[in-house]
């Protein structure tokens, strides 16, 4: 049975300018000012304040006080009937609808696929056929260089998508071709293979690199569990010369194509702080990263606009929306700037206050326990804007650049009952695991036993925790001849 119902309910929903400032406060400083570049562009009405705009600025003062000669234009007279005009025709979206903002294209080299296909290009002893299928597999190949993909998934792929019937004798046979190009290791469906493919391409291979490729085609799963005793035996070779051979090993690149992944991307490697902290007269002074951006405000261009505008109505008219709308992106994207900017100084002087006596010394051993609440608290913001801020920024130091995340950690109590940060505990197990025997690695166990002697009350499964956050792997992957 159909009925109406009246229903009354409150809904939170940010308005367009808060979605803006959101937007802003997120970017790091190399984006906010491509952000601020590609307003000016867009918005006619947006300019950059400077020596000359500040002489506008005093000619516009000097004309507000002079009322007789102000009461000429008001930007209303353009607007006839206003209370007529539907309010969405007075905004302006002056950002994309999935709130991504594009990046400035940089000049870069020749990425792995395309040197991939490249050099098959150059193989013309293949059919017309085989050379769709090689460019198939090629297709298939992953950034790290690896063929994920089982071929028999590959011939009912090819089957369907490019409609050839070929069998899996074929396949291996053209992906042998493939598995000939370079990077060396290129095409391998697994570590083992990749490193075999590796040694297999030396042409004047060396005794330790034959012993090499026979541990890798024969004894692979001994070599990644370590089990150099039995190695030894199995080679007939001594601990120094085994250490040769895994030394061999080693050297090989376990993801050949992560070369020319890293290459495509080295042109947004750099680090540009958003906030400087530098000492002056032994006290701290911080400052926000702001050379680029420059100071911005609303032009009193419109006036002149809607002067120069035709006498006829409709005319006139579509002039007022027109500056009307940009006005109203203008004075929004003004006042988000602003915002962002107290917010960001605001944050980071709340995080200089509390981690004082570490951008005084640079010591790692002064950083107090701090989370997102606490200065949520301090600054009377919400503690998403706290992340927020906290994200992808960075600040320079006289002795380093550091995200912000950096200060941020747990605490955890002492046996005196002091409160110490996680990242003080995380410093002395990786000093532990620098300073052990390689023949003999600290067990999860022991480094909680060692880290309890020093007044840390730490349970194993957490030095497990840390030890992996810290990138370290378990004692038995740590062991070496």
């Amino acid at each position: 049975m159909l009925k109406q119902v009246q229903q009354l309910k409150l809904q939170q929903k940010l308005s367009p300018q808060q979605i803006q400032i959101v937007k802003l406060l997120e970017l790091p400083t190399l984006q906010f000012e491509q952000r601020v570049k590609k307003e000016l562009e867009e918005n006619p009405l947006l300019e950059e304040q400077d020596e000359y705009t500040n002489k506008d600025e005093q000619q516009n003062e000097e004309q507000d006080e002079n009322p007789a000669e102000n009461e000429e234009f008001s930007i209303d007279d353009y607007i006839e009937d206003e209370d007529e005009m539907p309010s969405y025709r007075l905004r302006a979206n002056n950002y994309s609808s999935d709130d991504k903002y594009e990046d400035i294209p940089f000049s870069r080299g020749e990425s792995f696929h395309e040197h991939l296909e490249r050099q098959l290009g150059l193989r013309i002893q293949l059919s017309e056929e085989e050379r769709k299928i090689a460019e198939f597999i090629v297709g298939n190949i992953d950034e790290d260089g690896y063929l994920r993909r089982e071929l028999d998934a590959i011939v009912d792929d090819l089957v369907f998508a490019a409609n050839v019937d070929v069998d899996i004798k074929t396949l291996e046979r053209l992906l042998l071709v493939v598995q000939d190009f370079d990077p060396p290791g290129v095409g391998a469906r697994n570590l083992q293979e990749c490193l075999a493919l590796q040694l297999k391409k030396i042409k004047d291979r060396t005794d330790e690199q034959d012993k090499a490729l026979q541990i890798i085609t024969n004894y692979f799963d001994l070599f990644t569990k370590k089990n150099y005793q039995k190695l030894i035996k199995k080679l007939e070779v001594s601990r120094d010369e085994l250490r040769d051979i895994v030394e061999e090993i080693t050297r090989l690149n376990p993801k050949p194509g992560s070369a020319y992944s890293q290459s495509s991307t080295q042109g947004a490697a750099y680090i540009t702080p958003d906030f400087i902290i530098e000492m002056h007269d032994g006290e701290l002074k911080m400052s926000l990263n702001a050379r680029n951006v420059p100071e911005l405000r609303v032009s009193e261009q419109y006036k002149d606009v809607l002067r120069g505008s035709k006498k006829d109505g409709k005319a006139k008219k579509d002039a007022a929306v027109f500056v009307k709308q940009k006005i109203n992106a203008a004075k929004w994207f003004v006042d988000a700037v602003r915002q962002r900017q107290q917010t960001l100084i605001s944050v980071m002087n709340a995080i200089m206050i509390r981690q004082e006596k570490f951008f005084i010394d640079g010591d790692e051993k002064m950083l107090k326990p701090m989370i997102l609440k606490d200065i949520a608290e301090d600054t009377d913001l919400d503690i998403s804007t706290i992340s927020r801020v906290s994200n992808s920024k960075y600040v320079q130091t006289h002795f380093g650049v550091f995200p912000l995340k950096y200060f941020f950690s747990e605490s955890m109590m002492t046996e005196s009952g002091e409160e110490v940060s996680t990242r003080e505990i995380k410093r002395i197990l990786q000093d532990c695991v620098d300073g052990e025997d390689k023949r003999k690695p600290l067990t999860d166990e022991k480094l909680a036993e060692i880290l309890q002697e020093k007044s840390y009350l730490i349970a194993r499964r957490t030095v497990a925790k840390y030890r992996e956050n810290l990138g370290i792997p378990i004692a038995r992957l740590r062991k070496e001849l």
